[in-house]
């Protein structure tokens, strides 16, 4: 048997969810809904090389753990 691991917060219910939403979303659900996204405003999207995802990931982190307090 395997020991699932999520993050905080998430549970297998809530994954569950998230999947059926996706599976369940039509073509143009899915282009709206990556529209909206991208014009909220307070995220941006960026194209960098993988090998420098691990240290952005960390950068990141370490931004949410800043403001968290």
């Amino acid at each position: 048997m395997r020991n699932n691991q999520f993050p905080p917060g998430w549970d297998e219910e809530r994954v569950r969810r998230v999947l059926a939403h996706y599976e369940n979303q039509t073509e143009g659900e899915a282009v709206f809904e990556d529209q909206r996204a991208f014009k909220s405003g307070n995220r941006t999207v960026i194209e960098v090389p993988a090998e420098l995802m691990p240290v952005i990931r960390e950068i990141v982190a370490q931004y949410e753990a800043a403001t968290k307090n």
